[in-house]
């Protein structure tokens, strides 16, 4: 299936830059210039007020909603929770000689936004002709602390051309936002403040209790005028400021948002911190704010920065990823997850799936260790409601959700939420890297044996053994390729099981070893015995893992050999995307696969197959797969590349890092491509880097696509920084870190680097790349 680039942005190697208004690219482009910081995020729509097709969207990390479901059955979920659609903090109207400032009415010339990521800020300006033959300049500048997760900063500076005069600027906080997927508002409201200089109002949401503070402090030397203006929702202020000819005037807006969940909390007490946190982060000015967030980004770069010389598309498109990735999730906030969307919108709800421990996780592991720990954190925290989720479908241990936001399961698809066994798997996996790669075993004993030996409970009760073949194994289940449904035996669904099994035997024995106090109370606790860890070791020995012994290839599931085939490149462009136009019962008829299963394995436990296994399942499972998951693109070309299929492994990746850029699966307007995102950043160093960080050592494999001249990248490994640079004949790679040296395999050979790096020749076989 081809897909079609819409390309309308600049190339810039450090921005994203739009040049003219196009009323209907807005909704992508509000998308495109979103920012975050984990805590909250916004969408780059226009704050003044815009009449047209936009999502005013304002986001808050775990702080959700709740819709009933009707459900008929034992097992069903109830009720779901999404993130909701906050307040509006960036409320301005914009007033002059009674002529109003909206971007769909209004006369304007110049227009240009841009996101930059060395400042971590987003900017627009454009000039605005008004009746009667006036214009001014206007200028927009916003953030969102990486510093102050609590804190958000606008600037608007107000520049007349040809003449001089007043402007009536309204600003404030509005709560009145329609959530646009129930099209309503959520929010009532329980008080309003103006103390100190800080207006502040607490929203609540009208089903789930959660409280949102939120408060502004305002600043202008144009100021001559300011009126306190409220309605039931908002609280702000009416601002007359003084226009002089060709001079700038300036109005500054310091925001403080704080989330309180807990509903034991009392009104006072939310008050006085809230109040507190608005004087702490708002004393310093917004100047202070501009000044952190560029020395915040100055330092991501200088340890986590892709350079490719020789294609400025995708230099521009991976330097946005690495950016978003940061914005979405850094680990200040132990507890939170990643949703498929991040803070950029409402599709999938703000829910985290599966992908958060499969495909954003290494980004974190090799960036960011901190921030990979407090992913696996919410794990943990949410075990109680895994642990009950577990006890509705009636099985033991702890099932975790599908899709979920607070760890209650929010998937109101019947076939995901109790058919898709594989997150428990993804979790063990995740935990497995990150002990491996950085080392904790501090948080393996104190919270991930907890959550391995309840995972392993779950997956002890949910499988069942085979009549004839006398294995065990999952029936009535669906894979990551959600285009197989209710099938047993699903490869990918067993062979991560039997993996968790082991890893969980194997983490018990050694806490039991170097731990062995701790691990004592922990049994008691949870009332392990020894005939429940022989039970485990008995079906991890005997799994069922389908495979065709001659010709090597593993099925999919039971029976997929024998399904009904279909080319799909027979499939009429016109027809995808195929769940919009194909009767949902005729996707699961074919040996048509919607992402990789087996593949995906091949690539979680890269090092336990051969390359020949990884040959013919790859050139069998390719040609089925249709790749309606943006997340399917980049394991293909990780391992196409791996088995030195060039030409595929760079049209597979050519749209990765540009995914939502260029909008090619034309649905960037409902928000980005989070975790896809970090998919293009493995697509790099797993796939053009050649790393794989499943084995006993750290391996590096490097190749160069042809049309770039060189490309480098930087990992923390054992606490190490390292810089990679691959070029066509050789590999350098050396450590960052004062004094610290790592050991890494390298096209087959062990080298132990320092400071002083290594040089190494690239094989000839990886030298002239096609693309």
């Amino acid at each position: 299936m081809p897909k079609i680039a819409d390309k309308y942005l600049k190339i810039d190697p450090w921005a994203i830059v739009e040049e003219g208004f196009d009323p209907q690219r807005n909704r992508v482009s509000e998308s495109i210039f979103s920012l975050g910081n984990e805590y909250m995020g916004v969408r780059g729509y226009p704050e003044e007020g815009y009449s047209g097709d936009s999502l005013k969207g304002s986001y808050f990390n775990g702080l959700f909603e709740q819709m009933e479901v009707s459900a008929h059955y034992k097992g069903i979920i109830r009720s779901l929770r999404f993130m909701v659609n906050a307040v509006d903090w960036l409320y301005t109207r914009i007033t002059i000689d009674g002529e109003i400032l909206d971007l769909a009415t209004s006369r304007i010339s110049d227009y240009r936004r841009r996101l930059d990521f060395r400042t971590g800020t987003y900017s627009r300006e454009f000039v605005w002709h008004l009746q009667g033959g006036r214009s001014i300049k206007l200028e927009f500048t916003r953030l969102v602390s990486m510093t102050a997760s609590n804190l958000g900063g606008q600037r608007i500076k107000l520049t007349p051309l040809n003449f001089s005069g007043t402007a009536q600027l309204r600003t404030g906080l509005d709560f009145s936002v329609i959530h646009e997927d129930q099209g309503r508002g959520f929010w009532k409201c329980l008080g309003k403040g103006n103390r100190d200089g800080i207006r502040a109002m607490i929203g609540e949401t009208a089903n789930t209790g959660n409280r949102l503070y939120a408060s502004y402090k305002a600043h202008s030397d144009a100021m001559t005028a300011s009126a306190d203006i409220e309605d039931e929702l908002f609280i702000g202020q009416d601002l007359t400021l003084r226009l002089e000819h060709r001079q700038v005037a300036v109005f500054d807006k310091l925001v403080v948002n704080y989330t309180e969940k807990n509903l034991q909390t009392d009104l006072d007490s939310l008050w006085t911190r809230g109040h507190d946190l608005a004087l702490k982060h708002t004393a310093p000015g917004l100047e202070t704010a501009l000044e952190d967030q560029h020395a915040y980004w100055k330092r991501i770069w200088e340890t986590s920065d892709i350079t490719i010389d020789g294609d400025e598309e995708n230099q521009q498109g991976i330097r946005f990823c690495i950016f978003q990735l940061y914005q979405t999730y850094h680990g200040d906030n132990p507890g939170f997850n990643i949703g498929a969307k991040g803070l950029t919108g409402e599709a999938y709800r703000g829910l985290a799936f599966w992908d958060t421990e499969s495909y954003c996780l290494p980004f974190y592991i090799f960036n960011n260790p901190k921030a990979a720990k407090s992913l696996l954190e919410f794990r943990y925290k949410s075990l109680p409601e895994a642990l009950q989720r577990a006890r509705d479908v009636d099985c033991e241990g702890a099932f975790y959700p599908i899709a979920t936001i607070d760890g209650t399961e929010s998937c109101d698809l019947w076939q995901h939420s109790n058919l898709q066994l594989h997150v428990g798997t993804a979790v063990a996996y995740g935990l497995w890297h990150y002990v491996k790669i950085v080392g904790d075993k501090a948080f393996l004993y104190e919270k991930g044996v907890e959550m391995l030996i309840q995972i392993a409970r779950f997956y002890a009760t949910r499988g069942q053994w085979g009549q004839k073949t006398g294995q065990y194994g999952y029936y009535g289940v669906m894979g990551p390729d959600e285009f197989q449904l209710m099938v047993n035996n699903n490869a990918y669904t067993n062979l991560l099981a039997k993996k968790m099994f082991e890893y969980t035997l194997e983490s018990v024995e050694e806490m039991r070893r170097e731990a062995g106090a701790a691990f004592s109370e922990l049994a008691v606790r949870l009332e392990l015995k020894e005939d429940e860890l022989a039970q485990w070791k008995h079906l991890a020995e005997h799994m069922r893992i389908p495979k065709d012994e001659q010709s090597g290839i593993y099925e999919e599931h039971d029976g997929f050999f024998d399904m009904p085939h279909l080319d799909i490149h027979s499939i009429p462009v016109t027809d995808f995307p195929l769940y919009s136009n194909w009767s949902y019962d005729r996707l699961y008829r074919y040996d048509m696969i919607k992402q990789p299963d087996v593949l995906m394995f091949m690539f979680l436990y890269n090092q336990q197959f051969t390359l020949e296994e990884k040959r013919v399942n790859y050139e069998y499972y390719e040609p089925r797969c249709i790749h309606e998951s943006s997340l399917s693109p980049s394991i293909h070309s990780i391992l196409a590349s791996e088995l030195g299929k060039h030409q595929e492994a760079y049209n597979f990746f050519e749209f990765a890092t540009r995914l939502d850029l260029d909008n090619y699966n034309r649905n960037t307007r409902e928000g980005l491509h989070t975790t896809s995102i970090a998919a293009a950043w493995m697509n790099v160093v797993y796939g053009f880097g050649g790393m794989r960080s499943d084995g006993e050592d750290l391996v590096l494999n490097p190749s160069l696509p042809d049309r770039w001249k060189e490309f480098s990248f930087h990992i923390v490994y054992q606490g190490t920084t390292l810089k990679v640079t691959v070029e066509r004949t050789q590999v350098k790679v050396r450590s960052l870190s004062e004094g610290r040296s790592v050991r890494l395999r390298i096209y087959g050979e062990l080298h132990t680097v320092d400071e002083s790096g290594v040089v190494i020749e690239v094989p000839s076989a990886e030298r002239g790349i096609v693309s």
